[in-house]
């Protein structure tokens, strides 16, 4: 074994509840895998998050309205996307920013404009593949449906249909031979179209109907529709010694659950913040970040900068805030892989539940470097929590984040981590049960300067 598999600091257990405010006592793993089973959509997700910080004392701000300079937790929520900050009792308007970026998005099928489809008296759904999925991953798995419907009125509702509803079939391996010998071969357009029922009687609006009628809608009242498949098996334990989780939407609710606990931890007890902590949980990471809710849109910038000025600040105060502000981009890493640990560098193999990952690219794929390493690294020696390192193979084309993103958008000093997990963008991934904990008691000891 390298040395390099090793944490960079030995594990310890936390010293104390000023330290580390999530006890292993499974209890924060266990609250994850409610929040997953939960938040089938980017839309529930964000609207489970504001749900847990209006049970912390924030309040939601809407975006038309004018903003008070007075202090604590306040949160703006915009489909898919949420932005959540804690103003200190006293803070200057230059007073710098402490964030967390995640998102909330992740690789599935989405349903088209025109849905109701079908052939050879099956009636099916049309989908469009959302990011980079493993598609194989997705055949032979009851799948539900979830999102959002606009109505008439201008309105929405969240809708989630969370039982089995529609399915991949896979070809069997009678009618194709050559699956054994040359692998699974799928096109995206005629071979990910899901199942839902039988018969020749395919109508426009049908989909959309049977969704009213679960909503208790009147018919012709949703007007308008972003909805998506998911996996209707719940999150679970894995292992004889249930050190494993198995779930879907890791990447990246993980780091979302993580944000949301890390800032109602620090925030419960605002003696000594010198920062203002911030979450921002993006959608549409996926499949670039160029959206009104994605990280490369004016979002962020917009909310920390109605911040500044709400607290009687000017350009100069919001250069300055600015200037002192540090974001850590929390996003799934992988995991070495013990069936393909060719695929990873020699030198670093992320383990599962070795805390979490720092990701280092020298062409900024990840926006980490040395100083950025520095500030992480003490987050994670407050708080008693091992790190590790994470850097591409250099035969392999490395992924990317919201990091270089934010840090080129915003000109904000920013940091990639994450937690290591095996099957990224599966529609169920795996982690070690004790990471989540991990990483959730380093953005905690982070936000809190």
């Amino acid at each position: 074994m390298s040395t390099s598999a090793r944490p960079s600091h030995a594990a310890a257990p936390p010293r104390s509840a000023a330290r580390a405010p999530f006890s292993f006592d499974r209890g924060h793993t266990d609250d994850l895998l409610s929040f997953l089973a939960a938040s089938p959509s980017p839309y529930h997700a964000a609207a489970n998050a504001a749900e847990r910080l209006e049970k912390a004392g924030f309040r939601q701000v809407a975006e038309t309205d004018a903003w008070d300079g007075t202090s604590g937790g306040r949160y703006v929520l915009r489909g898919g996307a949420i932005i959540a900050w804690y103003v200190p009792e006293g803070a200057d308007p230059h007073t710098p920013f402490r964030i967390v970026g995640a998102h909330t998005d992740s690789p599935n099928l989405r349903v088209k404009p025109r849905p109701d489809s079908g052939a050879h008296g099956w009636r099916q759904i049309a989908v469009e593949i959302y990011g980079g999925p493993l598609l194989n991953s997705w055949l032979d798995r009851d799948l539900g449906l979830s999102g959002r419907l606009s109505l008439r009125d201008g309105s929405t509702r969240l809708v989630n249909v969370d039982r089995p509803l529609l399915r991949v079939p896979q070809l069997a391996v009678h009618l194709d031979r050559s699956v054994s010998s040359e692998g699974l071969k799928l096109d995206k357009q005629r071979h990910l179209q899901p199942v839902w029922g039988l018969g020749d009687d395919v109508r426009d609006g049908d989909l959309i109907a049977f969704l009213e009628e679960e909503l208790g809608l009147a018919a012709g009242e949703v007007t308008g529709w972003d909805l998506m498949t998911h996996s209707v098996e719940p999150p679970a334990y894995l292992g004889r010694d249930k050190e494993l989780v198995a779930g879907p939407r890791m990447d990246n609710l993980l780091s979302v659950h993580a944000s949301v606990a890390a800032l109602v931890a620090v925030t419960a007890s605002d003696t000594s913040l010198s920062y203002i902590p911030v979450l921002a949980a993006f959608d549409h990471e996926e499949n670039g970040s160029q959206s009104d809710t994605g990280a490369d849109g004016p979002l962020l910038g917009s909310v920390l900068e109605r911040s500044v000025f709400a607290r009687g600040g000017s350009y100069e105060d919001r250069a300055r805030a600015f200037a002192g502000a540090v974001c850590l981009s929390s996003d799934t890493g992988h995991a070495v892989h013990p069936n393909y640990a060719e695929r990873h560098d020699p030198t670093h193999h992320p383990r599962a539940d070795g805390g979490p990952i720092l990701k280092v690219n020298v062409n900024n794929r990840y926006a980490t470097d040395g100083s950025g390493r520095a500030i992480f690294a003490a987050a994670c020696e407050k708080a008693d929590v091992p790190f590790q390192s994470f850097v591409s193979n250099n035969a392999m084309p490395c992924g990317t984040t919201i990091g270089p993103i934010t840090a080129a958008r915003h000109g904000i000093k920013t940091v990639d981590i994450g937690a290591a997990i095996l099957s990224m963008h599966s529609a169920r991934e795996l982690c070690g049960a004790k990471d989540p904990y991990l990483l959730a008691n380093a953005l905690a000891a982070f936000l809190a300067g």
